[in-house]
């Protein structure tokens, strides 16, 4: 095949040289690397509809849609969890240090004396932890067979999303009841403020550990003196 004569139009161009000129667009959509789940890969389909807070960015642990669904409950606990454990940490500390309540520190609550000894209290949790997780595993893996209580049949839950039970004990205030944007609205705003709550007891911990005191104390000391009261504190030699 000859070349087109000079000013010929770019469709006459043989097909190998138009090819070398086609560069691809910055603005087109890299292909993904990787399997799904990792850094710029597409979830499982009708996982971004599913579930709340889910996005490509999440880092190698979604491969696959089983996976996810399990990534996705463990972190739904882990939240809630965390949300209680900070209310736990940071309002009986408030409360003390303001004076109307004297709790001890909650980094150093398990030493102090209870009702009966701490075996004893580790085996009553166990056994009830136990069996409501339980109960939650066979939601998860048989979504429903545990909606109606087995004490009393005539009490059920209603909601039909696993982690989501609602019913009068779980969702006193009706909030699962709105419309499906609300209800995805509802829940993203709870993951959000479990991440929240996860970091916050992290903090927590690395104050107790690092500081000897508690979250409510630091903060007063660093308002108190903002200059020298801070994070790196902790670091410095002593």
């Amino acid at each position: 095949m000859g070349w087109p004569a000079p000013g010929a139009p770019s469709s006459a161009l043989p097909a190998r040289r138009r090819r070398r000129r086609a560069r691809p667009s910055p603005c087109a959509p890299r292909r993904p690397r990787g399997p799904s789940g990792s850094p710029g890969a597409p979830l499982p389909r009708g996982s971004t509809a599913a579930f709340p807070e889910t996005s490509a960015l999440t880092p190698g642990v979604l491969v696959d849609p089983e996976s996810l669904r399990w990534n996705v409950q463990a972190e739904l606990v882990h939240c809630r969890w965390a949300m209680l454990g900070a209310a736990g940490i940071f309002i009986p500390e408030l409360l003390t240090k303001i004076g109307i309540l004297n709790t001890p520190s909650w980094y150093t609550a398990g030493e102090q004396e209870y009702f009966t000894d701490t075996t004893t209290l580790f085996i009553v949790e166990l056994i009830l932890i136990g069996w409501a997780e339980g109960r939650r595993w066979a939601d998860i893996i048989k979504p429903g067979c545990v909606n109606t209580d087995p004490i009393f049949p005539n009490n059920k839950l209603t909601g039909t999303d696993v982690g989501y039970p609602g019913g009068l004990w779980f969702d006193p205030l009706g909030y699962g009841t709105g419309s499906p944007e609300k209800l995805k609205e509802l829940r993203t705003k709870e993951i959000k403020n479990g991440r929240l709550a996860m970091l916050a007891v992290m903090g927590a911990w690395f104050q107790a550990e690092y500081t000897g005191t508690g979250p409510i104390d630091n903060l007063f000391a660093h308002l108190a003196d903002p200059g020298h009261a801070t994070i790196f504190r902790a670091f410095a030699p002593k």
